[in-house]
């Protein structure tokens, strides 16, 4: 029982720190969260009840399939490249219901979170609220616990003209 409350503050930990960095803009620390093999998904709604499924042959509102795409879209942003993302919106991370849903023997967990999140559009000047559950597969590395996938369920119906990763 200690064991898995152990990983479970450790695991809660990473989700914590994941909302702040990208409260705080520190995308160097968020990125680092991340392995380099991650997956990150956030697939869209088919209907009422079914989400997409298969991110290679179906829309997603955001899919990558390693770190080297979250850190191209990262770039973007710095390099002001996104017109979409220029202002940049400012964001509040809430985050709760934690669960662990799965512990590996093998320096593997699994944990669902809701979240929402405030975001400020500097430029409409617009407040908008996102919500929605996470599923992250965590992974030890050496002494840290890293994000291996992160799928994302949105749970809005209509979102505000732009959507992306910081927001989510």
């Amino acid at each position: 029982m200690a064991e898995a409350s152990a990983l479970f503050s450790a695991g809660k930990e990473v989700l914590v720190r994941e909302a702040a960095y990208l409260d705080e803009r520190r995308w160097d620390d968020w990125l680092a969260l991340y392995t380099p093999d991650c997956e990150y998904w956030v697939p869209t709604w088919l209907d009422e009840d079914k989400l997409t499924d298969d991110p290679r042959v179906q829309l997603s509102h955001i899919y990558y399939n390693n770190r080297a795409g979250l850190e191209d879209r990262v770039a973007r942003i710095r390099t002001r490249k996104s017109p979409a993302s220029s202002p940049l919106r400012r964001t509040t991370h809430m985050l709760g219901n934690f669960l662990l849903t799965h512990a590996a023997e093998a320096g593997q967990m699994t944990l669902r979170a809701s979240w929402t999140c405030h975001v400020y559009d500097p430029h409409r000047q617009r407040s908008d609220v996102l919500f929605g559950h996470s599923s992250y597969g965590l992974r030890a590395e050496g002494e840290r616990w890293l994000i291996a996938r992160r799928r994302t369920t949105l749970q809005n119906d209509t979102l505000p003209a732009m959507v992306d990763f910081y927001c989510l």
